[in-house]
């Protein structure tokens, strides 16, 4: 009997949280408990820890990601087994989800089968309440703000200036991507919404330092121009403290565990495709002052997450990575060839499961560009292969020609979803002595550089491109930001991430590509600027059938259908 992922998390029996803390060198005074089996872990902790060295740092990231899905959260968390099983002391930090993918497409994000973090329930849905709190502190901003609009507009706001919309964590954008507000005797203007966590404020959660660092980084949000052309900023609208008052429980890392016991930090959600995509920089220091090796996760491939990971957190941060696992299924490489078309709800093509070396081969452009762009940032990498029943020997084979070929440093297959820790034994293997290998990190572009040139690195570098084509009004506003001092900001890229291009639909490796910039925005709470590149949307909408169409509760209130 195959068990889904559902059972197995409810079938395990989970450590009480002081334990587990406790193993990790929590002590009790530094958890606030939520229940059972999840605490917020206190700031002051890092207190005690100054004179801690710090453990290896390794970023888990993916190839371009396909329908199928790659399985790099059960990769993360099941690595992060594997390195316990083989007696190392491994921390896991990984990203909440957010409701909306939960009830849309993509269904739950707490790993799978034996490489889980636990209860999954919660950490699915409402965990601590940080994406509620982002939400909330979101849209008081908004309500100040139109609240300053009705009453005589006395910051001289030009309302089509406005750049701070609403929030709302689900995939709702048939609705509410486009709207009036104000019909109700307020001041009547076009709007819109966003999805929670594309907040700016969740991307602050993320990179702020400390408590003070978040209180400054939230008046600095930009949320308007004035009619003069000057920024309206939170601390102009007298509403940053107010919001700072709501984000600050969300600021603590929620601590969790993992199917095997081992402790795992969940905390903020940025999406990778619109803003940073890794969990919080607050988490990873202190899981890196509490154990030898820190595994974490950035969003989507290694075009968009890890580049994020690199030149935005690693910039802001100070953290230097030892090591890059990339993950990859034989069958999103054989998608990656172009031979075959998977759509949600429909069964796979045949061929897809049956050996294809030709289709396999061609793929492996796709794996081996983000190879080379691990290698742009002088990381050593390690492949690793999440292997299904249906993969065959040769196959695997292909691909680890090909990928030491590229420049990594070693292939290795995973079981983590069957086996758990015992699964993931010789990926962490690998990555013990990949973190051993010299490390010349580097960024891709300095501070001192122009806005144009930093993002036409990214473009040129890390997509392919062979050139960007920025629109009029990117073009005006950069020129602004430029003026009011801003050019030293990194760059946080919004692109699809189904390709390493604009365009979705292009897979594998394309080339000769002009990348569209149809404008930049900034995000100066945040600390970057954020190109919009192609048709980028900042709220998902449901697709035909969604998700959340199978979750509900049985007799014994327990839930179902989250998977």
């Amino acid at each position: 009997m195959v068990l889904s992922d559902l059972e197995i998390a409810q079938q395990a029996k989970p450590e009480l949280i002081e334990q587990v803390g406790k193993k990790a060198g929590i002590e009790r005074k530094h958890l606030e408990l939520h229940g059972d089996y999840k605490a917020k872990v206190k700031l002051d902790i890092l207190d005690g820890l100054s004179d801690a060295p710090n453990g290896k740092y390794i970023d888990v990231t993916a190839i371009t990601p396909t329908p199928l899905g790659e399985g790099k959260t059960v990769t993360t968390i099941g690595v992060t087994q594997g390195l316990n099983y083989i007696g190392k002391d491994a921390f896991v930090c990984i990203r909440q989800p957010s409701l909306g993918p939960v009830f849309g497409i993509k269904g739950g994000a707490a790993g799978g089968g034996r490489s889980q973090v636990i209860p999954m329930e919660d950490f699915n849905l409402h965990l601590t309440g940080d994406i509620h709190a982002v939400s909330i502190a979101h849209n008081l901003a908004a309500a100040f703000l139109d609240n300053t609009l009705k009453r005589r507009n006395r910051l001289n706001i030009d309302p089509d200036s406005i750049s701070w919309n609403r929030v709302v964590d689900l995939n709702d954008r048939w609705a509410l991507e486009d709207v009036v507000i104000g019909l109700g005797k307020g001041f009547v203007r076009r709007s819109g919404f966003d999805i929670s966590v594309a907040s700016e404020l969740m991307a602050i959660l993320g990179l702020a330092e400390n408590l003070q660092d978040l209180r400054e980084r939230v008046g600095r949000c930009v949320v308007a121009s004035t009619w003069d052309g000057e920024p309206v900023t939170c601390e102009d609208l007298k509403c940053a403290g107010a919001m700072t008052v709501l984000l600050k429980d969300a600021l603590k890392p929620t601590l969790m565990q993992t199917l095997e016991g081992g402790p795992a930090f969940v905390h903020t959600g940025p999406f990778a495709n619109i803003a940073h995509g890794n969990s919080s920089i607050i988490a990873d220091k202190i899981a890196l002052k509490l154990s030898d090796y820190v595994v974490t996760e950035s969003g989507f491939g290694a075009d968009i997450g890890m580049e994020k990971f690199f030149n935005i957190k690693c910039r802001m941060s100070g953290l230097v990575p030892d090591a890059v696992l990339l993950v990859v299924t034989i069958r999103a490489l054989k998608m990656h060839s172009g031979d075959f078309e998977v759509k949600p709800g429909k069964p796979l093509p045949p061929g897809l499961t049956q050996e294809n070396i030709d289709s396999v081969e061609r793929g492996c452009a796709n794996m081996e560009k983000h190879i080379e762009n691990v290698a742009q940032f002088g990381v050593p990498s390690v492949v690793c292969i999440n292997r299904f029943t249906d993969d065959t020997n040769a196959e695997v084979e292909a691909v680890r020609k090909r990928a030491l070929g590229a420049g990594a440093e070693d292939v290795v297959v995973s079981d983590v979803w069957a086996r758990g820790g015992e699964g993931g034994a010789e990926v962490a293997e690998a990555l013990v002595s990949a973190c051993e290998k010299d490390n010349n990190f580097r960024l891709l572009y300095e501070d001192d550089e122009e806005i144009e040139a930093k993002i036409e690195k990214i473009a040129t570098g890390i997509y392919g491109a062979s050139g960007v084509e920025f629109s009029s009004k990117a073009r005006k506003n950069i020129k602004t930001y430029e003026e009011r001092g801003w050019s030293n900001l990194p760059i946080c890229m919004a692109k699809t991430h189904l390709s390493l291009s604009h365009d979705g639909s292009l897979k594998g490796r394309p080339q000769g590509f002009v990348l569209p910039v149809r404008d930049v925005r900034p995000s100066i709470g945040a600390g970057f600027l954020y190109p919009l590149c192609g048709s980028m949307r900042t709220i998902p909408g449901l697709p035909t059938r969604p998700a959340g169409e199978d979750v509900d509760i049985d007799k014994n209130g327990r839930v179902v259908g989250l998977f």
